[in-house]
C-alpha cells in the first residue's frame, strides 16, 4: 500500500508525535509498505521517505517550524500524492501540514485517517501568546480549511469551561468529522473524544516504538539500587507548563538526601524552572539529541512524569518500559499505559505526592526493582504493531469506494 503520513511535528525535532511517527513510517516499510512523512522542514531532508514542506518565515510556535500557507500546501501535497500513487492519507496533528493534507487528500477523493495525538486544548491555553486572542485565530483559520458548521461544544465539562478550550474542542471534532477513521493511543482520550461529539468511527490502539529505538536502548536491565545509593530519577520533555516541570522541581527540593534528577528538554519555561532550580540535586542538560536521552533512561533509576490532565500516551513512557526503568507518575490516566507493577500513581498530583513516593523508594530500593523487572518483562507490549493501522486504513478505503 502507499501510505502518505502527515505531521506538522517531525524530526530533527524531539517529541512524542515525532518518535510515534517515525515508529509507524519505520515499521509500515519494514512490513513492505511504500510509505512517505510529510512534514515543515526548516532544510531539506537527506531522507528520500520524507518531504519538507513550506513553512512560516516568522512563526515558529514553541519553536517548531511551521507550515504555511494552507494554499500551497494543498498544491504541493496534491501534486505529490498524484504522483506517489498515495491510497491512503494518515495525519497526525490539526495544525496546517494535516489540513492541507486533507484538503487534498478530499480533493483526489482519497480516504483520510487521523491520529489524535493530544489534548490541544491544553496544549494553546499553555504555549500561545495571549491564547484566549490567538485560540480564536486559530480556529478560525482552522474553519476556513476544515468546516466547523454544525460543530457545537457545550461547556458542561471541565473540559470546555472556558470560550479558548471550546475553540480547541470544535478543532478536534471538526477534524474528526472531516476523516474517515480516528485512531487515538489511550482509552482515557478516546473516551473524552466521544463524549465531546466524535461520531466518526474511533480505534484504540497504542503507539509502538520502532525497531532501531529498542536497538538503541539495548536490552532492558533490572534497576538494583542499594540501601544508600543515589535515586538516580529522569524526566524527559518540552520544558511547557503543560508537563509540569516545576512541580518535580518544587519536590525535589524536599527529596531525601542522595537523590539526583536529570531534566532533559528545553521549552517556553526554562528561564523560570532554572530560577526555581537553584539549590535543589536537579540538573538541566537542555534540548540533546534522541540517543543522549536514551542513554540517561539506561542509566537511571527511576523515571518521572509530572504531568496532570493532559498527556495522552506519552512516548517516553513506553521507551521507559523497554528499557525496563519504573515510572512515577502524576495523573491516574496514565496508568493504562504501563505494564502492571511497573510504575508508581503519586497520591496527590503535586510536589508534595512525588515527594511521597520518592520517600518511598529511597527508604525501600526493593521497591525499585521489582517494578523495572515487570517492565522488562512486558518490553514487547511496547514494540510498534502496524496490523491493526492497516487493517483501519484497508476499512477507510472500502469505505470511500462504496
Amino acid at each position: 500500500m502507499r501510505i502518505a503520513l502527515i505531521t506538522d511535528y517531525y524530526l530533527p525535532t524531539l517529541g512524542g508525535v515525532q518518535t510515534a511517527v517515525r515508529a509507524l513510517a519505520e515499521s509500515l516499510r519494514g512490513d513492505g509498505h511504500h510509505v512517505t512523512v510529510f512534514c515543515p522542514l526548516v532544510a531539506p531532508s537527506t531522507d528520500p521517505g520524507v518531504v519538507g514542506l513550506p513553512v512560516s518565515r516568522v512563526f515558529r510556535p514553541d519553536g517548531y517550524p511551521f507550515a504555511w500557507s494552507p494554499r500551497r500546501l494543498r498544491a504541493l501535497l496534491r501534486r505529490a500524492f498524484a504522483a506517489r500513487g498515495i491510497e491512503v492519507v494518515h495525519t497526525h496533528s490539526e495544525m496546517f501540514a494535516a489540513l492541507g493534507a486533507i484538503r487534498a487528500a478530499h480533493d483526489l477523493d482519497l480516504p483520510v485517517v487521523h491520529t489524535m495525538h493530544g489534548r490541544i486544548d491544553v496544549y494553546t491555553r499553555n504555549v500561545l501568546p495571549m491564547p484566549s486572542v490567538t485560540t480564536g485565530l486559530l480556529a478560525f483559520l482552522h474553519g476556513r480549511q476544515v468546516s466547523h458548521a454544525g460543530v457545537d461544544v457545550a461547556a458542561g465539562s471541565p473540559y470546555t469551561a472556558t470560550a479558548a478550550a471550546r475553540r480547541m474542542w470544535r478543532v478536534m471534532l471538526a477534524q474528526s468529522r472531516a476523516s474517515a477513521h480516528v485512531l487515538v493511543p489511550s482509552d482515557h482520550f478516546a473516551r473524552k473524544l466521544v463524549e465531546q461529539g466524535v461520531r466518526t468511527p474511533v480505534t484504540v490502539l497504542s503507539n509502538g516504538l520502532d525497531p532501531s529505538v529498542l536497538a538503541a536502548i539495548g536490552s532492558a536491565t533490572v534497576r538494583t539500587p542499594t540501601t544508600g545509593e543515589p535515586l538516580r530519577i529522569v524526566w524527559v520533555g518540552r520544558l511547557s507548563p503543560e508537563k509540569r516541570p516545576e512541580v518535580l522541581v518544587e519536590a525535589a527540593h524536599h527529596f531525601p538526601a542522595g537523590v539526583r534528577v536529570d531534566v532533559y528538554g528545553d521549552g517556553v519555561v526554562r528561564a523560570s524552572v532554572a530560577r526555581a532550580a537553584r539549590g535543589a540535586p536537579v540538573t538541566l542538560h537542555g534540548a540533546v539529541s534522541h540517543d543522549e536521552v536514551l542513554a540517561a533512561m539506561r542509566d537511571a533509576h527511576v523515571l518521572v512524569s509530572s504531568s496532570f490532565d493532559f498527556d495522552n500516551q506519552p512516548m517516553v513512557m513506553l521507551e521507559a518500559v523497554a528499557a525496563g526503568l519504573p515510572v512515577v507518575y502524576c495523573d491516574p490516566d496514565l496508568a493504562e499505559v504501563l505494564p502492571e507493577g511497573s510504575g508508581f500513581c503519586t497520591p496527590t498530583p503535586d510536589a508534595a505526592g512525588l515527594v511521597d513516593v520518592v520517600r518511598r523508594l529511597v527508604d525501600d530500593p526493593a521497591l525499585v526493582a521489582a517494578a523495572s523487572r515487570a517492565a522488562r518483562d512486558a518490553r514487547s507490549r511496547v514494540e510498534q504493531q502496524t496490523t491493526s493501522v492497516v487493517e483501519v486504513y484497508d476499512r477507510a478505503r472500502r469505505e470511500r469506494t462504496r
